[in-house]
């Protein structure tokens, strides 16, 4: 698996780097919250437009964008819409999905930006191409709240994000038991061990899952998120303790 550096930040080797999600409604709150994230030390900041009061208007995205920039100089900046089916807290039609992805990469403000890999392979390998012309890093996602799929279909979406041009595929499935934790883990190492040339990103939700968002560095998942103000999905937890627990398995898994 390929080590991506980004800005000085090197993602797929030692510890999983740390994203922090805003999710303040207001202008106000957004960027107070992001000075408040700052102090938490982040490798990745992550804006969740979709919880934005003005996510409809594309023109409000792009000024909130760029404010949001200057406060973040010296910060990975991930910009992300989650759509209202994979979990997200808007609905939004595909059109004004595509044209307020195409706006945040044309604004060079941005450092990575959020595709989700379901939103047609045409319209995502546009996004892509368009990402890359702009110089924005693509993180390619999926999220199941309902249910844990299979081994072998964990795999193929991966790998199809993959092959659609993602720098970083995601994936963030919901575990019933154990036993779904268990092959999020088992897909996730072998993704890293037979197909990943890059830098994958795999979550197991819930209390159920919260082993995943600690154990990337054994099993292969490159980043995990933490909990600023506000968790964006169930089972973060706050960086501080996150980051704790990484540098304890970070330390142990490097010793000899």
């Amino acid at each position: 698996m390929n080590v991506l550096t980004i800005k000085g930040v090197s993602i797929g080797e030692g510890m999983p780097k740390i994203i922090v999600p805003l999710m303040g409604k207001t202008e106000e709150q957004i960027l107070n919250e992001a000075e408040a994230v700052k102090l938490l030390n982040p490798d990745i900041v992550e804006w969740r437009v979709d919880v934005f009061e003005k996510a409809n208007d594309r023109e409000a995205v792009t000024k909130m964008i760029s404010k949001l920039r200057k406060s973040l100089a010296d910060e990975l900046f991930l910009f992300t819409f989650r759509t209202h089916k994979e979990g997200g807290s808007l609905k939004i039609d595909e059109s004004s999905y595509l044209a307020l992805l195409e706006s945040a990469i044309q604004t060079k403000d941005i450092d990575l930006i959020d595709i989700e890999l379901f939103t047609g392979d045409a319209h995502v390998k546009s996004l892509v191409s368009l990402a890359e012309e702009y110089n924005v890093y693509v993180v390619m996602s999926n999220h199941d709240f309902e249910k844990t799929p299979a081994k072998d279909e964990i795999l193929s979406r991966l790998r199809k994000m993959q092959d659609l041009g993602a720098h970083i595929p995601k994936m963030a499935v919901m575990p019933n038991d154990t036993g779904d934790l268990l092959t999020l883990l088992d897909a996730t190492y072998t993704m890293k061990t037979k197909y990943a040339d890059r830098p994958i990103i795999t979550m197991s939700m819930a209390a159920t899952g919260l082993i995943s968002r600690l154990s990337g560095e054994i099993f292969g998942s490159a980043c995990t998120f933490g909990a600023g103000e506000e968790a964006s999905a169930p089972g973060q937890i706050p960086v501080s303790e996150l980051r704790s627990v990484l540098d304890i398995l970070h330390k142990n898994n490097t010793r000899e």
